[in-house]
């Protein structure tokens, strides 16, 4: 594992997840192609970074999705730096790269980057600096086959109820039958309006969906 001292963060809004997400490990396939991760708000690249190290094998790659503009939940200058922080750290994690930027017949633009782990994996990490809906509405009009896209999807993007709704019912239909899909900071944002706090888009989501999903964790 690439040591911590060569990462350069300088937040750690992520330090809840790895005891959980050890927990869905098991759950996740394995697909003989490689599988495929969906981040939905990448900021500093933190969890990409846990990601790429402890849950992706050879052959699996990761769409990364932010602005890096920053939501009204970010303040104090948390925003300066942090995508070429995450370009840093996604550099730091991926040793032997070799970097191609790419634009998609969707006009996306793409910042490709395939090589080694320190543990000798193979994978590609794929940037894509957009709005999210942008990004996933692409993905839904022009993939033919958008409803076997992605095994693991992980929404931490815009924390504005709607925003956290229209994340997640765009994103549903790209995930595998049988994949996971995690949100972050369900009980975060007190003493916000409840309508600009993920909750009640997640209860209202769960809800809505409860034919289709099964609950593996909430808290």
């Amino acid at each position: 594992m690439t040591a911590m001292t060569e990462y350069k963060f300088t937040q750690d809004w992520f330090s809840w997840a790895p005891p959980i997400w050890e927990q869905l490990k098991p759950l996740l396939p394995s697909e003989p192609g490689g599988r495929a991760f969906l981040e939905i708000g990448s900021f500093e690249g933190r969890s990409t970074v846990w990601t790429i190290e402890n849950m992706m094998e050879s052959g699996d790659w990761i769409d990364c999705i932010d602005t890096w503009d920053g939501g009204e939940e970010h303040s104090n200058g948390e925003m300066d730096g942090a995508e070429e922080r995450f370009d840093h750290n996604i550099e730091a994690a991926i040793t032997l790269s070799f970097i191609k930027e790419y634009y998609e017949p969707t006009e996306l633009s793409r910042v490709t980057r395939h090589g080694l782990t320190r543990e000798g994996k193979r994978v590609n990490v794929y940037k894509y600096k957009c709005r999210s809906s942008r990004y996933l509405a692409s993905k839904l009009s022009h993939y033919f086959d958008c409803e076997n896209l992605f095994d693991f999807i992980y929404i931490d993007g815009s924390h504005i109820a709607r925003d956290v709704m229209t994340d997640a019912c765009m994103a549903w239909p790209l995930l595998k039958k049988g994949g996971i899909m995690v949100f972050d900071d369900y009980m975060w944002g007190e003493p916000r309006d409840i309508l600009h706090r993920p909750k009640p888009a997640i209860d209202a989501f769960v809800n809505l969906f409860a034919e289709e999903v099964d609950m593996v964790h909430m808290g």
